[in-house]
């Protein structure tokens, strides 16, 4: 996304685009919002889902960590916003409790996250894919066997997103 500061414009439509998505998943009976640690759209979705719980109160959240000690190579500043978000949260959980040792612990998480959740709401750029290809292959993959929804965002809808964000803010 080439978002690399909380200062950024985009972020702002981002996390406008997340709340906007959690609203409508919230109105359509989600109880709980479960997501991994990563830094950019994963902690962003938990701050949105913190701030939401101030109108939807029953709201739950997890963050769950691929493995122990997630985040400990992290500069201090992110440590902080992640120590930050662990206290906001109603549940935390480790898929692992081994500190990293091997890529088989991220698929090990992906296979939890695709297991104990019944969607996702996935934001993808098919021009820029990072980390999200590799879930949205998986949740595809998985979806073959398993009922799951998948509540996909790209690039266009981002924009649709930034054009509504600009005209509620004008």
């Amino acid at each position: 996304m080439g978002i690399f500061n909380d200062k950024d414009p985009k972020l702002a439509v981002i996390k406008y685009l997340i709340k906007r998505e959690l609203k409508i998943a919230i109105e359509d009976g989600l109880n709980w919002v479960i997501t991994g640690p990563q830094m950019g759209i994963e902690q962003w979705s938990l701050e949105c889902a913190v701030d939401l719980k101030k109108d939807y109160p029953e709201l739950q959240i997890a963050m769950m960590m691929p493995f122990a000690n997630f985040g400990s190579q992290w500069n201090e500043n992110n440590r902080m916003k992640l120590n930050d978000l662990i206290a906001k949260v109603d549940f935390v959980g480790k898929v692992s409790e081994e500190e990293y040792q091997s890529p088989q612990q991220l698929k090990n998480f992906q296979s939890f996250m695709l297991n104990h959740t019944d969607g996702a709401i996935l934001i993808y750029d098919d021009e820029h894919e990072g980390k999200s290809e590799f879930d949205l292959e998986a949740i595809r993959k998985f979806q073959e066997t398993a009922d799951y929804s998948l509540r996909l965002i790209d690039f266009y809808e981002l924009q649709d997103a930034a054009e509504e964000y600009a005209e509620i803010n004008n």
